[in-house]
């Protein structure tokens, strides 16, 4: 379906697309003339709260993002700190408040997949993922499944991509009713002198995009992130992308050659290259002991 540049743009188009009458007034002084509706959905996109943090960058500047060990701070698609004998702890964190509020699933997943992304681009293994989450008051009617959503949504897309969650922070407030705080973080390892940076230079390189199907799911879905939520929040689900774990899995797999094998054996159960992802020591712990209750169920009902 193709659809036409020549839409007449009007404040109500531009209220749909999450932008505010000053936001637009800067975009005719920064282009010159009425953007068409393509550049609008540009604009949209990448001045929004998830892409340009425009609300809390203030906030966000005050914090130190130098320093000796520091090798790549703010700019990229993760941050990356030397951590001795050649290797670099790569990580990043991302919040998905709002898509998790709506749908609380697949809001969680692309959460952790968004970030796991993130830190495999920047050539690193990822190793470990944490979390911190915040809910409304325990007896609201939507906390029981907000929580149940949002916690599964972590662990199944961690489980199924191959990448253990190994710390987090739970805490409910009555102030988070209207809208929950779903932060991930995801860490990885790389040579430090193999960092992939999101800058390209040359002509006539080919570009290739990876990922999974796309759908209808997911439009919208970064200028949703600065909207106000009210009653009819749940008709923004189709704004929250459906995650898939398993195409992001065969992203990664080809580059996992090239990973390092870390030194200390804290690591090593999950940094050594293998396809599938290596589990950690403690991950094949509770599937042991998942597998010894299921056969003691089993020789029980036998009984």
């Amino acid at each position: 379906m193709n659809i036409s540049n020549a839409i007449k743009i009007t404040p109500e188009l531009v209220a749909e697309h999450g932008l505010k009458p000053d936001e637009y007034e800067r975009i005719l002084k920064l282009i010159g003339r009425e953007p068409s509706i393509t550049e609008l959905g540009i604009f949209s996109a990448m001045w929004n709260e998830h892409c340009s943090y425009k609300s809390s960058k203030v906030h966000l500047k005050t914090l130190p993002v130098t320093g000796q060990i520091v090798i790549q701070g703010p700019g990229e698609n993760a941050g990356v700190i030397d951590i001795g004998d050649g290797q670099a702890c790569v990580f990043k964190m991302e919040s998905h408040n709002h898509p998790s509020f709506i749908e609380p699933y697949q809001g969680a997943t692309t959460g952790v997949g968004g970030i796991l992304r993130d830190v495999f681009t920047m050539g690193a293994r990822p190793i470990a993922c944490l979390n911190a989450l915040r809910f409304g008051s325990p007896d609201h009617p939507k906390t029981r499944h907000l929580v149940s959503g949002v916690v599964a949504g972590i662990g199944g897309y961690g489980n199924s991509f191959g990448v253990p969650t190994v710390g987090g922070s739970v805490g409910f407030h009555s102030r988070y009713d209207g809208n929950i705080l779903v932060n991930a973080m995801a860490v990885g390892i790389a040579d430090a002198d193999k960092i992939f940076y999101a800058k390209a230079t040359g002509v006539g390189l080919p570009v290739v995009y990876l990922g999974s199907k796309t759908g209808r799911d997911g439009i919208h879905g970064a200028t949703m992130a600065s909207a106000e939520f009210g009653e009819g929040a749940e008709e923004k689900r189709p704004t929250v992308q459906v995650g898939d774990p398993f195409a992001e899995n065969f992203c990664w797999k080809p580059a996992s050659k090239s990973w390092p094998r870390v030194a200390s054996s804290r690591f090593r159960t999950w940094v050594r290259p293998a396809s599938p992802a290596p589990l950690s020591r403690w991950a094949r712990r509770a599937i042991s002991a998942s597998r010894s209750t299921s056969r003691r169920s089993r020789c029980a009902k036998k009984r």
